[in-house]
């Protein structure tokens, strides 16, 4: 057939079987293919815009319906008008004020974000300031915020609870948080630890010293502000006053008034006492007839707390479940003492990992059967042209 005869196609296809670089396209075209398989992020979560934000309004002292009727009811009809809001939400319950924007899928998340900030402090004149109303605090959510690694930490030895976990869990997450393409890392199901102070009536009255002076004493202590500049030799530096008490110690030692030229200190007048904060959550691990294969070899129920680890955007979640679970391992019997367990109860590494493999066997299992029958209708030749465009 000759050139004139030929379509567009027919001659693209000729110039290709003529010349001697058709060979190294297909093979750059093959090592393509296998350079995206092994470099394209493997994610349990779609990389799509689901933005959301949680905003927090403080109303001490108030009742629900009152928090309801002066903060959340007209915060959900100033969100409402913000372009892209898909439902808000909101919980009011005493002293506190908790709303939900959800933006519509595909909103891109900082112009969402900014929009939101905006509308909320350009009207921001409907809070009642004067009475003692916060100002809202906006935490953005989106996909990346969904952890992809949980570890459970749990013990079964009665002398130990979910205070002590609690305190483990923390020294962890520093650990952790050092590991690259880890992005926000926390902790469930543990109380924090606290210090109370438990007043002697008599002794204060003894010491002639009042509860709102204690009280002032106790603010002006446990705080830290910028002081301004010290500027010397053209280089400014800045200056911070206060501190925050953080032992036990400190608290003790604070000076709450001087009586006949003597410091009161506040352990003069109160018992000290750092432990664990009053339960708002709980948490247990059950076993069951699966837990041979997560390696726990007792059965019952355990106090527990979980770490949540999430990543960056972009970043493989299959190496960073990796490279979280290896550091964990490291850290057992140096920050994670012996006693208490850790088990994987979320890897979306390894469940991406798994369906990533199984697509990829069945992308291979389609073509060889792909080729084998244009193979015994055709022929081989066009059975080698099949394959190799595939």
């Amino acid at each position: 057939m000759s050139d004139a005869q030929l379509g567009l196609s027919g001659r693209i296809a000729k110039q290709f079987q003529e010349t001697e670089i058709t060979p190294l396209l297909a093979l750059i075209g093959l090592l393509l293919g296998l350079f995206a398989v092994l470099v394209t992020p493997r994610e349990e979560e779609p990389q799509i815009d689901v933005t959301f934000a949680n905003i927090f309004i403080a109303y001490p002292g108030a009742s629900a319906a009152e928090v309801e009727r002066l903060i959340s009811t007209p915060a959900e009809q100033v969100i409402t008008e913000i372009s892209g809001i898909d439902h808000v939400y909101s919980i009011s319950k005493p002293g506190m004020s908790i709303l939900t924007a959800q933006f519509e899928v595909g909103e891109e998340e900082t112009a969402a974000i900014v929009r939101l900030y905006n509308k909320i402090y350009s009207n921001s004149d409907w809070l009642p300031v004067q009475l003692g109303v916060s100002q809202p605090i906006i935490k953005p959510k989106g996909i990346n915020d969904v952890p992809i690694v949980s570890l459970t930490l749990w013990t079964a030895d009665p002398e130990r609870g979910s205070h002590e976990l609690q305190k483990v869990a923390h020294a962890v997450e520093a650990e952790l948080k050092k590991v690259p393409g880890t992005r926000d890392i926390y902790t469930l199901g543990g109380p924090d630890n606290v210090i109370r102070i438990q007043l002697d009536p008599q002794k204060l009255a003894g010491y002639d010293i009042d509860v709102n002076e204690l009280k002032q004493a106790l603010l002006s202590a446990n705080s830290s502000a910028e002081a301004g500049l010290l500027i010397k030799e053209d280089k400014e530096t800045s200056v911070q006053a206060g501190v925050f008490l953080t032992t036990i110690d400190e608290v003790s030692s604070l000076v709450i008034g001087v009586r006949n030229n003597t410091a009161i200190y506040l352990r003069d007048v109160a018992t000290i006492l750092s432990g664990a904060d009053k339960a708002k959550q709980y948490a247990w691990l059950g076993t069951g007839p699966a837990a041979e294969h997560k390696d726990i070899n007792v059965q019952g129920e355990f106090p527990a707390v979980t770490l949540a680890i999430a990543k960056q955007a972009g970043m493989n979640a299959v190496d960073i479940a990796d490279a979280v679970i290896a550091r964990v391992d490291d850290l057992k019997g140096v920050f994670i003492p012996d006693g208490v367990e850790v088990t994987v109860t979320r890897n979306y590494g390894q469940t991406a990992d798994d369906k990533a493999q199984t697509l990829i066997k069945k992308l291979v299992f389609v073509t060889i059967a792909v080729v084998l029958l244009v193979l015994l209708a055709l022929g081989w030749r066009e059975a080698i042209i099949v394959g190799v465009a595939v």
